[in-house]
């Protein structure tokens, strides 16, 4: 009996690492950064969350320095103009997407920062 344990343990973690590699191999997965601006850390916590909202978003990391944010994602699945609204959604700008006003407004005022000027 432990034998026929042991097997069907095996069994399912063959099952799982085959799945996961041939999961690895169907995702288009891409890296890309760009400029989102931000004050503070608590800009750090709601840009990176704001990225990773949607499930395709793997990893995000935004660097407070220089203001950039680093994304891992599937790029079949969510584009980069996807993310970049996600992130003006929540009030801040991006090199491509202007948050709403009233989004910018509402954030504290430690994390209110010189917006760029709008693009005609």
């Amino acid at each position: 009996m432990k034998n026929s344990s042991l097997g069907s343990i095996a069994f399912v973690l063959f099952l799982v690492f085959f799945s996961t590699a041939v999961a690895a191999i169907v995702q288009n997965e891409k890296i890309a950064t760009f400029k989102v601006y931000g004050n503070c850390p608590m800009c750090v916590e709601r840009i990176q969350n704001a990225a990773l909202e949607n499930k395709n978003v793997k990893a995000a990391n935004w660097d407070l320095e220089t203001k950039m944010l680093t994304v891992v994602y599937d790029e079949d699945k969510v584009s980069l103009q996807e993310i970049n609204q996600n992130i003006a959604n929540v009030g801040h700008d991006t090199e491509t997407v202007r948050a709403p006003d009233r989004k910018y407004k509402r954030l504290p005022d430690c994390c209110k920062y010189d917006r760029p000027p709008v693009k005609s």
